[in-house]
């Protein structure tokens, strides 16, 4: 059985890449391609998996990790921001499509329990095909992509229960139903509890614990042991494994740790959900679609136009333009991933017959099909829609044009735009955020310091705890909106990968990197960094830029020598100033040459070179005047000295010293 498991999954695993690269060249999403994969592979077509079974295995471990990400990406504080979008949108939209599906099952001639499972069935829409298809058009930030997320995100929580019901639906409780529920609510209460005190108490110090050893491994067995020990207590409890993973997720989602569990676990669940969608095709009859074509067809018009019809209206309720809510319809118009979950429930508690199921499926997966079509006609479809009286009519006045802060009220959008990301936060980092601070440019901080970003967030730094090499981490930080991106960390493979993902999201951003060594230069600005700023070179200009000025070279000169150094591209002259390089003492053989300055009401004020009488006076020789910034070209002994000229002069140390002194201002007698 071993070998059959083993062979099955290579089988699947290169079917799918060939099918999915197939795919990608006809612009149809990577699920669909899983589905054929498993249509293909399936008892039903070629016969090609011999275990079918352990797949299935595997795909209910998919499942798992879908609702563990579900749960890891659920925040109660983003959701607070357009909690109106998603509970009056989202409830509206499954409730006017359950409601419809239900009248017209019934009508059919179906039971009520499974009348109403079909409505639970219909109601969803596929999460990962639409967000998608809307990150592909960069969608996802405009008004009717913010009206599809937060139905979307309804939809999602709306899941856990419907499982949940579909025991009671099914009428497998033994003894009062509402009994069962009392018991159902009781339990899941406990495990709320245990959640939130996991949330609140336990999970975020056992993180901080894991997070200082700074040892990817450890934290990841920590998140995926969490999911699993979570999953195993609500199965122990009579509930469903998939509600423990996404209160797993959830008590990990309420710390600064969330991001980076996401990073980690999404690898996992794109295999995992891969082959939950491969065992979703492998359950679908083929004959059913071709013996009953126009049967399927029709239903699959008929469900697609009752959610394009059933989608507006819910959304029409949330203050948005009329061209935002007909797209939201158009986009929302196919049955979810989420469906086939609760459809096999349905299945094994008898709800469905294996009839249905397989028309179910047939008609899931068509609309699937189907959605990158609708989605990519959808604008000029509604363009031409708006030209018509009626959504003229709408526009004007029922729902017209919201400004963007009645945007921001109504579906709660917070969004980064043309801020500067500052990745690593040591030294440089933090006297980068202290700059942009004081010059009010929106910013935002990613460190893998566990202490560092504890102590920032109650500062209230906008400040993430993440792996900036992880794209959802860059996502999350709005890194395509970004206009300027500093790299400040102490690792050169990291900072490559860094460089790398931020170009693959950001191919405009201007990306800044601290590098160690010179050497590293080349490879960063190949992997699309706009400037790299060695350490090693900028110490040693430092350096080089001080010793000369010790040896009184011009900084004209300096400057040359720096910009031969740098290959001809003065990306950045020394540090040394002017007044710096006037400041120099400098030693030799027992004497220096000092600069010192005249302030006001000196005894030298207003006083000839002659009449100063320095050298007899001093011992020291006056070599020159420095006065508003330039040398006075001609000096002779009629030359005033003036208050603010910068006299240079070479002497002894204690010669020079005592000059200093005496020129001092007297005090004034009271």
């Amino acid at each position: 059985m071993h070998g059959y498991l083993l062979s099955d999954l290579m089988i699947i695993l290169l079917l799918s890449v060939g099918v999915i690269l197939l795919f990608n060249r006809i612009k149809l999403p990577s699920i669909i391609g899983y589905l054929v994969t498993g249509m293909v592979a399936g008892p039903y077509a070629l016969g090609l998996v011999q275990a079918p079974v352990k797949v299935n295995h595997l795909a209910e471990l998919g499942v798992m990790l879908l609702m563990f990400i579900i749960g890891l990406e659920f925040s109660l504080h983003s959701l607070s921001r357009i909690k109106r979008a998603v509970f009056l949108g989202g409830a509206l939209q499954v409730g006017l499509t359950m409601a419809a599906v239900y009248v017209l099952a019934r009508g059919m001639g179906s039971p009520p329990a499974t009348a109403l499972f079909w409505g639970f069935l219909i109601a969803l829409s596929s999460t990962a095909i639409v967000l998608k298809l809307l990150q592909d058009q960069s969608q996802v930030e405009s008004v009717h992509g913010q009206v599809i997320l937060a139905i979307l995100i309804f939809q999602d929580l709306i899941v856990v229960p419907m499982m949940l019901l579909v025991p009671l639906l099914s009428g497998q409780i033994i003894g009062s139903p509402w009994l069962t529920l009392g018991i159902m609510l009781a339990k899941m209460l406990g495990v709320l509890a245990l959640v939130v005190l996991g949330a609140k108490y336990l999970m975020p110090r056992l993180l901080l614990v894991i997070a200082r050893t700074r040892s990817q491994e450890v934290f990841l067995l920590t998140i995926i042991g969490t999911c699993l020990g979570v999953a195993w207590l609500t199965a122990e409890a009579g509930l469903s494994m998939a509600l423990g993973a996404f209160l797993a997720g959830l008590i990990i989602s309420e710390s600064e740790y969330s991001y980076e569990a996401v990073s980690n676990v999404l690898p996992f669940r794109e295999v995992f959900a891969s082959f939950f969608f491969v065992s979703i095709g492998m359950l679908f009859d083929v004959h059913v679609l071709l013996e009953h074509p126009v049967q399927i067809l029709l239903l699959t018009l008929g469900v697609m136009s009752l959610k394009i019809l059933l989608t507006p209206a819910a959304a029409a309720f949330l203050r948005v333009p009329v061209r935002a809510v007909l797209l939201a319809g158009l986009a929302l118009c196919q049955v979810g991933e989420f469906s086939f979950v609760l459809s096999l429930a349905g299945l094994k508690a008898g709800l469905i017959s294996q009839d249905s199921y397989q028309l179910f499926l047939a008609i899931s997966i068509l609309t699937m099909c189907l959605t990158p079509v609708v989605m990519l006609v959808a604008e000029p479809v509604v363009s031409r829609m708006m030209r018509l009286p009626l959504p003229q009519v709408l526009e004007q006045h029922l729902h017209p044009e919201p400004t963007r802060s009645e945007l921001t009220t109504s579906l709660g959008e917070h969004v980064l735009n043309d801020h500067l990301v500052v990745i690593g936060y040591g030294l440089n980092g933090r006297n980068l955020v202290r700059a942009a601070k004081q010059m009010h440019i929106p910013y935002i901080i990613i460190d893998t310091d566990a202490d560092t970003v504890h102590r920032q967030l109650k500062r209230g730094e906008p400040i993430l705890y993440g792996d900036a090499t992880h794209p959802h981490v860059l996502e999350h930080v709005r890194i395509q909106r970004a206009r300027v991106v500093v790299i400040a960390i102490s690792d050169p493979a990291g900072s490559l990968r860094v460089v790398a993902a931020v170009r693959r999201l950001n191919p405009n951003a201007c990306v800044m990197v601290r590098s160690l060594y010179l050497h590293e230069r080349k490879e960063l600005y190949q992997l699309g960094a706009t400037e790299v700023i060695a350490e090693e070179m900028e110490t040693s200009i430092e350096i080089l830029a001080r010793v000369l000025a010790r040896y009184l070279v011009p900084l004209h000169e300096i400057d040359v020598l720096i910009r031969q150094l740098r290959g001809g591209n003065l990306v950045r002259s020394r540090s040394l100033t002017d007044a710096e390089w006037s400041g120099m003492h400098v030693g030799l053989a027992g004497h220096e040459l000092a600069t010192v300055p005249v302030p006001d009401h000196a005894t030298l004020v207003g006083k000839t070179l002659s009449e100063s009488e320095m050298r007899q006076q001093y011992g020291v020789n006056l070599l020159a005047i420095r006065r508003n910034g330039h040398m006075l070209a001609d000096m002779c002994p009629d030359t005033v000295i003036h208050s603010h000229d910068t006299l240079y002069v070479f002497g002894k140390p204690d010669r020079v010293e005592r000059l200093a002194h005496e020129l001092q201002p007297e005090p004034e007698l009271a």
